[in-house]
């Protein structure tokens, strides 16, 4: 199984998990002299063995991640911690830029005028090419995803 099919069937696990909570929680409680739709003890047992496939499914994926590396020779461990790096720089540079833009909502020359701090220009260009590097790593980590088995 290559690595990108085991992100793939972690994301759909993830997703049963979810499912099975919701389902748990709406069987949780039942009018009295009524049934619930679904028997939580039975969903239960359920929810513990796709939690646990998951949890190995982590194990294998973590172990790839470790011995991986990208075509340029970073470990793939290193490139997902700098992916999520940019992903949270892209987010900061995007969110003070929009913060940073004033509002013209002054109704007379003499309400107080609301000036911007930093250069949002500037800040949204450093945003833009943050956003690229993080596309371009992305598709470095997607490459060697597709190439490298679990």
């Amino acid at each position: 199984m290559k690595l990108a099919e085991a992100l793939i069937e972690r994301a759909d696990l993830q997703r049963r998990l979810a499912q099975l909570q919701q389902r748990l929680h709406q069987n949780a409680q039942y009018q009295e002299g009524e049934q619930p739709s679904e028997d939580p003890q039975t969903l239960l047992v359920e929810y513990h063995q796709v939690a646990e496939q998951l949890k190995e499914l982590i194990v294998k994926i973590n172990l790839a991640n470790q011995r991986v590396s990208l075509a340029n020779g970073t470990k793939m461990i290193e490139a997902l911690a700098e992916r999520d790096h940019l992903k949270a720089t892209h987010s900061m540079l995007i969110g003070l830029a929009d913060t940073a833009t004033p509002e013209q909502n002054r109704y007379s020359r003499s309400e107080i005028k609301m000036l911007s701090a930093v250069n949002v220009k500037q800040t949204r260009q450093k945003a833009d090419e943050i956003a690229k590097q993080h596309r371009q790593l992305d598709t470095q980590i997607q490459q060697a995803n597709w190439l490298n088995e679990l």
